[in-house]
């Protein structure tokens, strides 16, 4: 009969005596860790969590735990309660404490805001390490879908005739019965229900909107269209996020300038170079980056066919280009230099969306709206930041 190891589940000996002899002192949950301990949390903080009742958890914690869940693809609250029992990074970060799904739900709920400034927190952290470097940034956007079904739809056409019917109904009975007061309360409330879903729509300016996610919108998506939210990211040439945002956009033209000025923001500097694809191009785009002293390396739609194609790009038709800011940009693009500086954006932007999309589940969203999405992305964000951080230390 073989012989093997010793085993015994129940041994207590089992048990570390401490995380890092198991893990490795350079193990992603440490590095978490580190980073939220030297930000500032003081927008965390609310006066309220202190009035009687329960004491709330260390927001030191919970922000903790929903980063490195997001940085192993564990982004549900239940499963995120599960793994907090289970997985001994988790416990680590946890210190012991077991909040379950409703509570790791509410802190997201609560501190939108102060998850959403902790973004530039970590930012200012990884730029004082010598990290997220800004002379260039490259800027993309994709679509991730809404946790709502397509299907479950309010459709304008089908609510304006509702509602016809409705009120000639509710016309008729009030003619044939006055006093029929249950009938007639009912009647109104259906009626008020079917207009404020009018109005939503009518101020929406769209034709359909989700029932269960309004703020969610139709997308093109290459050859499909997809029911969910525009996420946008610049990258820094050392692949790390430096500015992030959720949209409802149906195209890129006007996310140039946006995604520009919140990279300032985030940075406290502007870019010397600005990395796009011609789903970003317009003249105005042009205009706006010339006149700010930034090199955009933007083609429009022909020009970008021929750099993947080597075909001479010409006037729209038989329009003979004469806009000077798109002449510059074209014997800027065509230039060696150009070509080389434009051949950078895939490699610096387009394996970040990769990892999060494939590797971390931001296919879709867990929640609904955009106030809770955009956290969601935030999430995403500064936990691919943190695994990047991570990723560089270890090579040090």
């Amino acid at each position: 009969m073989p012989t093997y190891q010793p085993y015994s589940p129940d041994q207590a000996e089992l048990l570390p005596a401490h995380v890092r002899d198991v893990l490795g002192s350079d193990h992603l949950c440490f590095v978490v860790h580190e980073v939220v301990e030297a930000c500032d949390l003081s927008t965390f903080e609310k006066p309220e969590e202190d009035v009687g009742g329960q004491r709330a958890y260390d927001p030191r914690m919970m922000l903790k735990i929903w980063l490195y869940g997001f940085a192993v693809n564990v982004r549900t609250t239940r499963k995120l309660e599960q793994r907090i029992r289970e997985d001994l990074g988790f416990r680590y970060l946890a210190g012991g404490a077991t909040p379950d799904h409703k509570t790791l739900s509410e802190f997201q709920r609560v501190h939108r805001e102060a998850i959403t400034a902790m973004f530039t927190e970590v930012l200012l952290f990884l730029r004082r390490a010598g990290m997220a470097r800004l002379g260039t940034v490259a800027i993309d956007s994709t679509r991730v879908k809404a946790s709502a079904s397509p299907d479950q739809l309010l459709r304008r056409e089908q609510i304006e005739r509702e509602l016809r019917k409705k009120v000639q109904r509710w016309q008729q009975e009030l003619d044939d019965d006055p006093d029929r007061d249950p009938g007639m309360r009912v009647g109104q409330e259906e009626i008020m229900k079917l207009r404020q879903q009018l109005r939503r729509l009518r101020e929406s300016g769209e034709e359909k909107l989700s029932k269960t996610d309004p703020d969610a919108r139709f997308l093109r998506e290459r050859s499909r269209f997809v029911l969910g939210y525009t996420a946008e990211i610049a990258v820094s040439e050392d692949h790390f996020i430096v500015a992030q945002r959720v949209t409802q956009n149906k195209n890129d033209n006007h996310a140039l300038v946006p995604m520009v000025e919140e990279v300032e923001r985030q940075c406290g500097e502007r870019p010397q170079r600005v990395l796009a694809d011609c789903g970003f191009f317009s003249n105005e785009n042009l205009r706006e980056m010339e006149g700010r002293g930034i090199d955009v390396y933007l083609p429009d739609p022909n020009l970008a066919r021929e750099l993947n194609t080597g075909k001479k790009a010409r006037g729209v038709g038989r329009m003979k280009v004469s806009d000077p800011h798109l002449l510059r940009a074209r014997r800027r693009l065509r230039s060696a230099s150009g070509r080389s500086w434009y051949r950078k954006r895939k490699g610096m932007v387009e394996p970040v969306i990769g990892t999060l999309k494939e590797q971390r589940g931001m296919r879709q969203f867990q929640r609904r709206g955009r106030p809770a999405t955009a956290v969601e992305w935030v999430l995403a964000s500064i936990a691919y930041n943190l695994s990047r951080y991570h990723q560089r230390r270890c090579k040090l």
